[in-house]
């Protein structure tokens, strides 16, 4: 990758490889986002996938975090596992979005860009799918991030 996310000066000790990160946002299922709207923050669980450089998130394009990311592309972007202190574990990436294909997005166009990531979003979330489930409401963000932040609390347990 041409332009890599900025990377992290603190906690390096805690932080998780590239390889770690993937293999952390190919699994986990839940991101939190946050989006500047006209009232101030908005955070919302959304689901997402992951495909090596970009983070692509479907969302509801009559949500507020859609409006928000529209007027503002500016995101902000929290996946997170863990309960013990010694089992936290996480990755953070911001950035900007760009919204990808048609909005909402309904499968009756193929989108070469949105081949993969429906293929992984399917995968994901369908039951081992190949084929996406498209209902007509949703369309796709893509957030190729500017920083990617880290951190795997395991690593200070392991020494």
């Amino acid at each position: 990758m041409a332009d890599r996310p900025r990377q992290q000066r603190r906690g390096r000790k805690i932080a998780m490889t590239d390889a770690e990160v993937g293999q952390f946002l190919s699994v986990e299922r839940t991101c939190r986002v946050a989006s500047v709207g006209s009232d101030g923050p908005h955070a919302t669980p959304l689901w997402f996938c992951w495909d090596g450089s970009a983070l692509w998130l479907y969302s509801l394009t009559r949500s507020q975090r859609w409006t928000d990311l529209a007027r503002d592309p500016r995101i902000g972007v929290v996946v997170d596992a863990g309960v013990e202190y010694l089992e936290l574990r996480g990755v953070e990436l911001t950035g900007r979005v760009e919204v990808v294909g048609d909005a909402p997005r309904t499968g009756d166009v193929d989108e070469p860009a949105l081949r993969e990531p429906e293929q992984l979003f399917a995968g994901k979330y369908f039951g081992g799918r190949e084929n996406m489930y498209h209902d007509g409401k949703h369309g796709w963000l893509r957030l190729v991030p500017d920083k990617i932040v880290s951190w795997d609390f395991r690593k200070l347990a392991a020494g």
